[in-house]
């Protein structure tokens, strides 16, 4: 298996964006799950803020994909349905496919499409989350309506999936839509894996039937997770980022296909977790991946133990932040975020 034009061993060793860490605020103690795309000449990141009781979803701007700047809520705690009042985690937005073109959003029937998931309860992750869909017109990004309903509830598929469905990404190809996703199979101790539904209208999903089609290997690097696809076109060859957990380092992964539905594992790490202190020295995890002027930038969520000084502090000992990599080393001039 070939991977050079998919790895991006140039980290920026530092934050991109942080939680705020003021209270009352939606992102006081993390951010996370980042999803970067450009839109009217600028680059935007959609991103996960957590506050003690469950998850909001925001976007972010910026012109050298360094230094980003918060542009406002979009998914709001209290809104929507019953089911996804609490706790809602954007995580993808309909855009272009292939890795080599600007990662531009994309529209259907007139309108951009966001997939979301919702967890039932208030707290950390709590409840079985459930995956919703949201569109807009807008095109400052700000405004979106969600569907009623959700699109996939893990009640209707298989063990694998029956105590929550996670990170989704959408993606359009000859008239189908994918959407993956992963999922764990029990509420202790669990194991994820990804699969794939289809649709012809965003609404009515049919799952694969032989999901799920990135399990996780057993004694790997990725015996206990293999999460949060992130699937680009490569010319004829599909690639899906996403990362894999063995209850002790979490660390990203890459696996290839030509059908979307055949996956091929590379056996070890692409992105690993940094030395102790370093700022993924204990998560390196959860890709979005762009490709900007011929270099691969790989944003992920990072984590370390907290240190004095620490903007925030997530569950008393992590400081989870968002940071990136690339293929080339083009951090040396613009790295001096702090």
């Amino acid at each position: 298996m070939t991977i050079e034009s998919y790895v991006t061993p140039y980290k920026l060793g530092q934050p991109v964006l942080v939680g705020s860490g003021q209270p009352g605020t939606f992102d006081e103690r993390a951010v996370d799950c980042p999803f970067v795309f450009q839109h009217h000449d600028t680059f935007y990141m959609m991103y996960v803020g957590f506050d003690g009781e469950g998850y909001q979803t925001a976007l972010a701007t910026s012109d050298d994909l360094v230094h980003w700047e918060p542009k406002g809520l979009i998914l709001k705690r209290d809104e929507g349905s019953d089911w996804d009042a609490k706790s809602i985690a954007g995580t993808w937005i309909l855009k272009e496919n292939r890795i080599d073109a600007p990662p531009v959003l994309k529209k259907w029937e007139n309108k951009y499409w966001l997939v979301y998931h919702a967890y039932p309860e208030v707290g950390y992750e709590e409840g079985a989350a459930q995956i919703g869909l949201a569109w807009t017109e807008d095109e400052e990004l700000l405004d979106w309506h969600r569907i009623e309903k959700p699109i996939l509830i893990p009640s209707e598929g298989a063990e694998w999936e029956q105590a929550g469905l996670y990170k989704e990404c959408l993606i359009e190809h000859e008239g189908t839509f994918y959407l993956f996703y992963n999922a764990k199979n029990q509420k202790e101790k669990w194991i994820e894996q990804t699969g794939v539904a289809f649709s012809n209208d965003l609404i009515h999903w049919d799952r694969y039937k032989h999901n799920p089609i990135l399990p996780v290997t057993e004694g790997a690097w990725d015996s206990k997770f293999a999460s949060d696809p992130c699937v680009l076109k490569n010319g004829e060859e599909w690639a899906m980022f996403y990362f894999g957990y063995d209850y002790k380092k979490a660390q990203e992964g890459l696996a290839l296909s030509k059908d979307l539905l055949h996956w091929t594992k590379y056996p070890e790490p692409i992105l690993r977790v940094g030395e102790e202190g370093e700022i993924d020295a204990v998560f390196a995890h959860k890709p979005a991946v762009i490709t900007h002027n011929g270099v691969l930038y790989h944003f992920y969520c990072s984590c370390r133990r907290s240190k004095e000084g620490d903007r925030t502090r997530n569950f008393g000992n992590e400081f989870r932040t968002i940071t990136v990599a690339a293929s080339h080393d083009v951090f040396n001039k613009n790295s001096t975020l702090k």
